[in-house]
């Protein structure tokens, strides 16, 4: 029988989010219905609300989240009521040619449920990364679950569905940083500290900070950084070089995603070093680099996607990192809040003000 729960929609582009009453459909075959019990507000939400990934509004938002598997439908094996999960926008089907080869992270054709919730009205909501867990019961693709250990606060577990996730992916999984690597991230928000934090577990030796906030920087220091850059004040490229013997950083990690910070990501590595790229940049944006340079410095240049992730690897790796003590997932948290704050969570987000808000239910 379908529930009445309570969520948070982005009724129409820059609207102000409204909570209202979604109805939540008991679940079908290959989908579940989780009760959740926390929810990261990422930029990602702030995209979906101001009309910078479709117009497919009204849009129930909410993506970072966590919690308990309420009902599954027909088919289900993979998870069972009761089971403490993450959710995850990259439900691997297990049969396109990436999943065929091996590579299930690469998945061509992952999914969400095919069922939609609604407004009491019955208008469909189109669900933020096919989750929508700014609410109090979301159905999702029973494939979008990853049993973790429940000892694990949900206000942490559920930033690994996105931008933890992101960041320590572009460090550790495209990245491939590893023992004594010399890396540099640009961009210390919330994906680009993830990175930071992924390359201190990797062991990097040399991890430096770029950005242009004082107070980001002081935050990545905590994260793990060794070192910082202004880049109001300096130029990052010559100040990443100093600070590795004049040579650049074996790895950089783009979490800006522009077209000026790429170019500084490109300059700024080692003979033969890697760009990852996990900022997300707008479709106008084009990128002008000397062929010859592209060639003459040899290397990787890599884009990241949700960090390369294979949620059923991955977060249960991590959450047992963190319960070790090896991982603070819980230095990502900049406040608790409910469901009725989410529009002034965007207003700090947007000024800078935080790392992360959770919405905790």
């Amino acid at each position: 029988m379908a529930q009445e729960v309570r969520g948070v929609v982005a009724p129409g582009k820059n609207e102000p989010v409204r909570v209202e009453t979604i109805v939540v459909p008991d679940p079908g075959p290959g989908e579940a219905v989780v009760r959740v019990q926390a929810c990261g507000v990422c930029h990602t939400d702030l995209h979906y609300k101001q009309g910078g990934i479709n117009d497919d509004f009204p849009f129930l938002l909410g993506h970072e989240a966590a919690g308990v598997v309420e009902s599954v439908g027909e088919g289900v094996t993979e998870v069972a009521p009761g089971d403490f999960v993450v959710l995850n926008w990259r439900a691997v089907c297990g049969q396109c040619r990436a999943c065929r080869r091996g590579r299930p992270q690469y998945c061509f054709a992952t999914h969400n449920a095919q069922q939609r919730m609604t407004l009491t009205d019955g208008t469909e909501l189109t669900a933020a990364l096919g989750i929508g867990a700014f609410a109090e019961k979301t159905l999702v693709a029973a494939g979008q679950c990853t049993k973790v250990d429940p000892a694990a606060s949900p206000a942490v577990a559920g930033l690994l569905g996105c931008g933890v996730m992101a960041g320590i992916g572009a460090a550790l999984n495209t990245g491939g940083v590893t023992r004594g690597d010399s890396v540099a991230v640009i961009g210390c928000g919330g994906v680009g500290d993830a990175a930071i934090a992924g390359s201190r577990l990797a062991g990097a030796a040399r991890i430096i900070a770029v950005d242009i906030d004082g107070r980001k920087l002081e935050t990545a220091l905590r994260m793990g950084a060794t070192h910082t850059v202004d880049s109001r004040a300096t130029d990052p490229v010559e100040a990443i070089r100093e600070l590795t013997g004049g040579f650049g950083a074996d790895v950089v990690i783009d979490a800006v995603g522009r077209p000026e910070t790429y170019e500084q990501a490109f300059y700024a590595r080692d003979l033969a070093g890697t760009v990852v790229l996990v900022g997300v940049p707008t479709p106008e944006m084009r990128i002008d680099l000397p062929l010859l340079d592209v060639f003459g410095r040899g290397g990787a240049l890599k884009s990241s996607w949700y960090g390369d992730c294979l949620p059923s690897r991955d977060f249960p790796m991590l959450i047992d990192l963190h319960l070790q003590g090896r991982l603070d997932l819980g230095s990502f948290v900049s406040e608790t809040i409910g469901l009725d704050d989410v529009e002034a969570a965007f207003d700090r987000m947007h000024a800078g003000d935080v790392l992360r808000s959770v919405v905790v239910l």
